[in-house]
C-alpha cells in the first residue's frame, strides 16, 4: 500500500515533533513529505537526516545558508526558504495531507494554497480559522477539502461527533485546564513572571501557547475555532475549567444526553487521530486509569481574572475581523511578556485598546485580513511603547 505523504508545517514545534513521532511509529502507513520550521534551523536538519523528506523550508531567509550547508551531505532533499516557498511547498503532487502546526497568523497564506491545491488539512493553526475563519470554510467547501482538527479539545469534539451526522449540537462543552493561575487571588497576577506561567500544570507546549493557555486566551481562540468547525454560534459553547485535563471536551445533543471524549494529556492522539481517519490505529501511550485519576471537577471561568477570554468573547460577538484584530494584538503582547516588555494584566489592556482603535470591517476578504494584522500588530506595538 502506498504510504500517506504528509507536509508538516512547523515540524521543530511541540506539535510537529510529536507529529514525527506518530510517523516513525507507524512508518509503515505514512513519510514525511516535507518539513518547515520558522528559525530553528539545527534541529530542522536533524530531522531531515532522521525522516529523509523530499524537501525542507525555512521561513525565516536569514538561516538559509547555515541551512543548506547541514544539509550539504543530504543532496537529494531540496532546501528551500521564505514564506512564498511555503506556499508553493504545500501544492507539490505527492502530498495528500498537510498539518498545519505553524503558530499565529503565519499559517494562513499556506494554509489556503493547500486547501486550493485539494490537499486534506489537519489543523493544529487555531489562528487560521481564528482569523479567517468564514473564508476557510468556504474554500474548503469550495475544493471539497476536508479539515481535520488537531487541537486536543477540537479532536475530542469531533470525535464525539463520528456517527451523529443528522443529531444537532445542543451545546459544546469545552474543556480548560485552567492554566497556572487558576487559584491565584486577581491582584497576585500583576506580579508573576513568565517563568512562572510557562509552568502549566498538564501540558507540555511551546511557549507562545502556554502563555495563551496562561491567559485563557488560547480558550478564547478555540471557541471561536470550534465555532466554525462544528457550524455553531457562539451561545452554544460553554467553556468548562476542568483541571485535570481528562475529559478534553464534549457534545450535549438535543435529546440531553453528552458524549465525551476522554485520556490522559498525550497530544500524540489527536495528531494520529487526524492522519489515520476513520481508523483508530494502536499508540504506544500512558492508557487512562479512572481509579487512578479519582475525581473530575468542573468550574466556571472567572472572566474578570481572565480577561482575554472576555475579550475573545467580545470579538466572535463583533464578527467580523475584530477576531484578526485580537489574534494580532495577542502575538504582539504574547511576545512581549516574554520578552519582559509588559506585565501579565497588561497583555489585556493593550489587546482591549488595539480592538478600540483598529479599522473594523464587518465583511472581510483575505486582503483585508493582511492589512488588519498589519495595523493592528502596530498599534499594539506602539501601546507598548506608552
Amino acid at each position: 500500500m502506498k504510504k500517506r505523504q504528509i507536509a508538516i508545517l512547523g515540524s521543530t514545534g511541540s506539535i510537529g515533533t510529536q507529529a514525527l513521532q506518530v510517523i516513525e511509529e507507524h512508518s509503515d502507513l505514512y513519510e514525511a513529505y516535507c518539513l518547515t520550521a520558522n528559525n530553528q534551523f539545527e534541529l530542522l536538519a536533524k530531522q531531515a537526516h532522521r525522516f529523509k523528506p523530499a524537501a525542507v523550508v525555512i521561513a525565516n531567509e536569514q538561516h538559509y545558508e547555515q541551512l543548506k550547508e547541514l544539509m550539504s551531505d543530504l543532496p537529494e532533499v531540496k532546501v528551500y526558504a521564505g514564506s512564498r516557498a511555503l506556499d508553493e511547498i504545500v501544492e507539490a503532487e505527492p502530498i495528500d495531507m498537510v498539518l498545519t502546526a505553524m503558530v499565529g497568523f503565519a499559517g494562513l497564506s499556506p494554509t489556503i494554497h493547500a486547501i486550493k491545491a485539494r490537499k486534506a488539512i489537519a489543523l493544529a493553526n487555531k489562528e487560521t480559522l481564528v482569523v479567517a475563519g468564514k473564508l476557510i470554510l468556504q474554500l474548503a467547501q469550495q475544493y471539497h477539502v476536508s479539515i481535520l482538527p488537531v487541537d486536543s479539545e477540537h479532536s475530542a469534539i469531533f470525535q464525539s461527533l463520528v456517527g451523529e451526522d443528522q443529531n444537532p449540537i445542543e451545546k459544546i462543552l469545552l474543556t480548560a485546564s485552567g492554566g497556572p493561575f487558576r487559584l491565584m487571588p486577581q491582584e497576585q497576577l500583576a506580579t508573576v513572571t513568565k517563568a512562572d506561567a510557562l509552568r502549566h500544570p498538564t501540558w507540555d507546549m511551546g511557549a507562545k501557547i502556554t502563555i495563551d493557555s496562561a491567559t485563557m486566551m488560547n480558550k478564547g481562540f478555540e471557541v471561536i475555532e470550534a465555532k466554525w468547525l462544528f457550524g455553531v454560534d457562539a451561545s452554544q459553547i460553554q467553556v468548562l475549567v476542568h483541571p485535570q485535563s481528562i475529559v478534553h471536551s464534549a457534545v450535549q445533543f438535543q435529546d440531553g444526553s453528552v458524549k465525551a471524549q476522554l485520556g490522559v494529556p498525550d497530544m500524540r492522539l489527536p495528531i494520529q487521530y487526524a492522519l489515520s481517519f476513520p481508523r483508530r490505529l494502536t499508540l504506544g501511550s500512558e492508557r487512562l486509569d479512572l481509579f487512578r485519576a479519582q475525581k473530575l471537577e468542573f468550574f466556571e471561568p472567572d472572566l474578570q481574572k481572565f480577561r482575554c477570554l472576555a475579550l475573545a468573547f467580545e470579538a466572535i460577538k463583533a464578527g467580523g475581523n475584530m477576531p484578526c484584530i485580537v489574534n494580532a494584538a495577542n502575538e504582539i503582547v504574547n511576545r512581549a511578556f516574554l520578552e519582559d516588555r509588559c506585565s501579565f494584566p497588561q497583555m489585556a489592556d493593550v489587546i482591549a485598546q488595539t480592538m478600540q482603535r483598529s479599522t473594523f470591517s464587518s465583511n472581510p476578504d483575505y486582503d483585508v485580513y493582511v492589512q488588519t494584522d498589519a495595523e493592528a500588530r502596530s498599534i499594539a506595538a506602539e501601546l507598548l511603547k506608552g
